[in-house]
C-alpha cells in the first residue's frame, strides 16, 4: 500500500489536491447562468424521471414488493452507487495520459492524481446521494439506523474502484488499448449487474455466474440498506473486499515500478 514517503509527499502537497478539486468542480459550471444550481438541478431530475416514468408512469414493480416508490428506490440504489464506482475507474484509467503536460512540466507526487480523482468524484456522488436521502425522508422510505451501513460499503467500492483504476491507468499509459477495451467492458458489467433487475429474474445458471462479478455484492448490499432497510450479508462481501485489496497492492506496485517510464512514454 502507500509508503510512508507517499503519505508525507500528499500531506505536503494537500493544497495542490485541494485547490484541483475545487477548480475541477468550478470550471464545470463556468460561463453558465445558473452556476453551481446545476449540481442540484441535474441530480434532482435523474431522481424524479425515475420516479415519475418507473414508478407512476409504468408501474414498475419488483417481485413482492407493491410499495408506490419501491422500483425507483432500488434502481437509484444502484444506478447512483455504480455511477460513483464508473467514474472513479473510467477517470483512473486515463488520468496519467490526460495530465501528461502535467507530469513532465511540475514536479509533485504522482500519487496526488489518483487521489484527485476519487475527491471528484465522492463530490459528485455527496450531493446527488444528499437528495436522495432527502427523497427517502419524504417519502417516508429512510431506512434508519442501519443506513449508517452505507459507509463501509463506501470504503469497499473506493478501494476496488481506484484499485482497477490505478492498474488500468498504468497499463493505459503504454498500452492505449486498454482504455478503449475498458470503455466497452464497462458497459457489458453494467448490465451483467443486478441495478435495473433483481437476480430472482435471472435464470439459476446465470445467477451462479453472478458470484464472479465483485459488484453486484456491492450493489446487492446497497438495495439491501435502501431498498430493503436491512443489513446486507457481509459475508456476501468478502470476496470484492480480497479482490479490492490486491488491485491495490497491484495498482500500487505498479505505479511505484513505472512512475519514471510513464513520464518518457508520456
Amino acid at each position: 500500500m502507500m509508503s510512508r514517503a507517499m503519505l508525507q509527499g500528499l500531506w505536503r502537497y494537500r493544497g495542490f489536491v485541494l485547490g484541483s478539486v475545487k477548480r475541477e468542480f468550478q470550471s464545470k459550471y463556468r460561463n453558465t447562468i445558473l452556476g453551481a444550481a446545476w449540481t442540484v438541478l441535474n441530480p434532482l431530475a435523474m431522481i424524479l424521471v425515475y420516479t415519475l416514468i418507473f414508478s407512476q408512469v409504468m408501474r414498475s414493480r419488483l417481485p413482492g414488493d407493491s410499495s408506490q416508490f419501491g422500483y425507483s428506490i432500488y434502481l437509484c440504489a444502484g444506478i447512483l452507487t455504480w455511477g460513483l464506482f464508473a467514474e472513479i475507474t473510467t477517470r483512473a484509467q486515463n488520468v496519467f495520459v490526460e495530465q501528461a503536460n502535467l507530469l513532465k512540466k511540475i514536479s509533485f507526487p504522482r500519487i496526488c492524481l489518483p487521489i484527485i480523482v476519487v475527491l471528484n468524484a465522492l463530490v459528485n456522488f455527496a450531493i446527488i446521494f444528499a437528495l436522495f436521502t432527502l427523497f427517502l425522508l419524504a417519502s417516508g422510505q429512510f431506512p434508519g439506523l442501519v443506513f449508517l451501513c452505507i459507509l463501509p460499503l463506501l470504503v469497499l467500492q473506493i478501494a476496488l474502484a481506484i484499485g482497477l483504476g490505478m492498474v488500468l491507468g498504468v497499463l493505459n499509459v503504454f498500452f492505449r488499448d486498454v482504455g478503449q477495451f475498458f470503455q466497452i467492458f464497462i458497459q457489458f458489467w453494467f448490465w451483467f449487474t443486478p441495478i435495473v433487475y433483481p437476480t430472482s429474474i435471472l435464470p439459476p445458471g446465470v445467477q451462479d455466474w453472478l458470484v464472479w462479478n465483485p459488484m453486484a455484492a456491492v450493489i446487492q448490499a446497497y438495495q439491501a440498506i435502501l431498498f430493503s432497510a436491512s443489513m446486507p450479508v457481509w459475508a456476501d462481501l468478502l470476496p470484492a473486499a480480497v479482490l479490492a485489496l490486491v488491485l491495490c497492492v497491484l495498482g500500487m506496485q505498479l505505479f511505484r515500478k513505472r512512475a519514471g517510464e510513464m513520464v518518457d512514454e508520456l
